[in-house]
């Protein structure tokens, strides 16, 4: 009888289990578009995946992570290649990224809240430079013909990653050096249910 009752336990908790579903999602079709603004102007490009992850069950998005390649960071409002290609350079240095020691940055969720399936509260952990902070920030999901399209934006403080280069936080008088604490990422993630 005992182990008759367990057995029916173990039936019900699994019924009302989600069945959570992990998704592949491809890193081709999937893009990161930084912004940074300074004073004068600002400045965009691009980071590659090279790891991403997205759990979906019943109609939702319940997880996920994803991993940037730093060292695929490009810029691309810039289109004289000598000045390319020194901005490229200054942001995978210490200044800014720290690529040589840190060449990986990612974000993990902790959780995702909808109501409707398409439009989320994500918070989670990004990690850059080997230093983690939570962010919180807005997201939708569209589902067609079982592709799953994820897009935010995220937008976080790089001084609390000691990206401090320039920053009026830390430094005063920079006039027109100033560069913003702000930076966003366009993230867009692309996944075959």
């Amino acid at each position: 009888m005992k182990m008759l009752i367990s057995l029916s336990l173990v039936l019900i908790s699994w019924m009302f289990t989600e069945a959570i579903a992990p998704v592949t999602v491809s890193t081709t079709e999937s893009t990161i578009t930084w912004k940074a603004a300074k004073v004068t102007g600002e400045h965009y490009g691009k980071v590659k995946l090279s790891d991403a992850k997205m759990d979906y069950a019943n109609g939702k998005i319940t997880g996920g992570s994803f991993e940037m390649d730093m060292t695929s960071i490009t810029v691309e409002d810039i289109t004289d290649a000598n000045s390319n290609k020194r901005l490229t350079d200054h942001l995978k240095s210490d200044d800014f990224f720290s690529v040589e020691k840190f060449n990986k940055s990612s974000f993990k969720i902790k959780e995702a809240k909808s109501s409707n399936g398409k439009d989320y509260q994500i918070t989670g952990d990004l990690t850059i430079k080997g230093i983690t902070n939570p962010v919180t920030f807005p997201a939708k999901v569209e589902v067609v013909g079982g592709k799953i399209t994820a897009t935010a934006k995220i937008t976080f403080d790089r001084t609390k990653f000691d990206i401090k280069y320039r920053s009026g936080s830390y430094f005063e008088n920079l006039a027109d050096k100033l560069i913003y604490d702000e930076v966003s990422l366009d993230v867009k993630l692309v996944a075959n249910s």
